[in-house]
């Protein structure tokens, strides 16, 4: 698949690596511009583009940036993507160590992926927001495996979900169905399934286990 992903950092560097390895043809950028990605390039093969570039042709697009970095991405940030293309948020809130207090988040209770959506203007799919970097790289495990990871993925658009679970199959993570946008409060910061290291039946058991309440700490 055509792949573009928008943020180089930790998860989307990792997701570089393990997506060029497996084949896909892989578009990144960053706020800092193609420049900045030499090094990245010379290890994976992906090109580096600008952010504006970065989901043309893209039947997957990866939005892994700082939560309050999105309102600043491009208008027209999806022109030119593929028919039925998917985008996948990959991103938290943390008002305290980064974001700022979000209004619309903590006064409307907006889940932070439905925040999102609304700033990017078409449907996401949330997945890898609780997953360690490292673990993209060094825990991808073959399907049966007993230590084979899940990983939660919510999202509205069936179609798009699909698609994104099979390429986190593909990617060596099992996927627990975590239900629409509006549910994936369940995979936020510091509930029970937020950087959870565990198979299926623990990781839906961790989704069922969480509460709606905003913990202290994360709120701003």
């Amino acid at each position: 698949m055509k792949i573009g992903i928008i943020g180089a950092g930790n998860i989307g560097g990792n997701l570089t690596r393990r997506l060029t390895a497996l084949g896909h043809q892989v578009s990144v950028a960053n706020s800092r511009g193609p420049q900045t990605l030499t090094d990245l390039v010379e290890e994976t093969g992906a090109t580096a583009v600008t952010v504006s570039e970065a989901a043309r042709g893209a039947e997957v697009v990866v939005v892994t940036v700082p939560l309050k970095n999105v309102p600043d991405l491009p208008s027209g940030l999806f022109d030119g993507a593929a028919e039925g293309f998917a985008v996948i948020d990959t991103g938290n809130y943390y008002p305290r160590q980064r974001d700022g207090r979000i209004a619309a988040i903590e006064d409307e209770g907006l889940t932070e992926s439905r925040w999102t959506e609304r700033h990017l203007g078409h449907p996401v799919i949330k997945a890898f927001n609780g997953t360690y970097a490292a673990d993209i790289l060094d825990r991808p495990r073959p399907a049966g495996d007993p230590d084979r990871m899940a990983i939660p993925v919510a999202g509205d658009d069936e179609s798009a979900k699909k698609t994104v679970r099979a390429l986190v199959d593909e990617l060596g993570f099992d996927t627990v169905d975590a239900g629409g946008i509006d549910d994936s409060w369940r995979q936020q910061p510091d509930t029970p399934v937020y950087g959870l290291r565990a198979g299926v039946e623990a990781v839906t058991r961790a989704l069922a286990e969480a509460s709606p309440v905003r913990t202290e700490e994360f709120r701003g």
